[in-house]
């Protein structure tokens, strides 16, 4: 089974996965946090930089690009060639009450007459290979059939569904049973998203949808850096592993020359996870969140370590 990173924005940059892949290695592919290109296909310089080649040494990376017009899709996805990228993957999945309106996310599935010609322009001439990333629907599974009968017109190199609606947002259980249907009637190869958590979510998504050959996990991958290790069979997460790994991030986001602002923010950020490790300290999670200074970060993260109260069995659970 191939296993998957999922994008998650203001966490997974080029910084987080070098350091992750570095020490808990397994994951086959990396999915980078979405580009937003404007109307000529023109997105952030720093969002391009976190996606240069040699920042991803030795990783498998596929850019995301968040976009409903194929005009300004395809201009990115040729700079993301002329980078060295053979495939991009269409976000048609984000629930964000920012993007949804702008038909943009899991938006597209509002509107399947402009989702279809948005893909026929796209998979006429696009120079790379590309994966879709969706939802089941905007408010109910009910409406995957003719999503998907949309989406069963085209070569996608890979379908990836996240197995809720976008009215669930991550709120809901994931309907493993639609998305074990969609997987049936898919013609494009599938990849569950969804509430993985730990190797026993994983079992009922496979008792569901036998023959399952790829899945991605993004919350419970950062609020657990060995959740891979884990699927595959491997050693449940060590106190000691996390400290060093959260120690080595904030060395390289330091290295990278963020400032110290921006680096506790991005530190804050993977703690909002990581803290469901330490079942009962939510007085540890609020020194490390109102922490104003890397001093006083890592005052509240020794303490807190110190406190004996991680658990690796404590997953995540939104």
């Amino acid at each position: 089974m191939q296993f998957y990173f999922a994008p998650m924005e203001g966490v997974t940059s080029s910084i987080y996965r070098r350091v992750h892949a570095e020490l808990f290695p397994g994951v086959d592919r990396y999915y980078a946090p979405f580009l937003a290109p404007d109307g000529s296909g023109r997105c952030r310089a720093s969002k391009l930089r976190d996606l240069l080649p040699e920042n991803n040494r030795d990783i498998d990376v596929v850019p995301q690009i968040l976009c409903s017009r194929a005009e300004a899709f395809l201009s990115l996805a040729r700079q993301l060639a002329d980078l060295g990228y053979r495939e991009v993957d269409l976000n048609a999945g984000c629930p964000s009450a920012t993007v949804v309106p702008k038909h943009k996310g899991a938006g597209m599935l509002a509107d399947l007459r402009a989702l279809d010609d948005f893909l026929a322009e796209v998979f006429a001439r696009c120079p790379l290979r590309v994966s879709v990333k969706t939802r089941l629907g905007l408010e109910s599974a009910e409406e995957f059939p003719a999503i998907l009968a949309i989406y069963n017109k085209y070569p996608i190199e890979q379908l990836i569904i996240h197995a809720r609606d976008r009215a669930g947002m991550y709120r809901s259980r994931p309907d493993v049973g639609a998305f074990a249907a969609a997987s049936r009637a898919s013609r494009a190869p599938v990849c569950y998203n969804g509430d993985i958590f730990s190797p026993a979510d994983l079992d009922s998504v496979c008792a569901a949808a036998p023959g399952l050959s790829s899945v991605m996990a993004g919350r419970g991958a950062v609020a657990n850096p060995a959740l891979f290790r884990e699927l595959r069979g491997g050693a449940p997460l060590e106190a000691q592993e996390l400290r060093e790994f959260l120690d080595r991030l904030e060395a390289e986001v330091l290295a990278a020359g963020l400032s110290e602002r921006f680096a506790l923010a991005r530190l804050k950020e993977v703690w909002y996870y990581v803290i469901h490790m330490f079942p009962g300290s939510a007085a540890g999670a609020k020194r490390i969140n109102k922490s104003q200074t890397l001093a006083d970060y890592r005052a509240a993260v020794a303490s807190l370590f110190a406190e004996g109260r991680f658990s690796p069995a404590a997953a995540f659970r939104g």
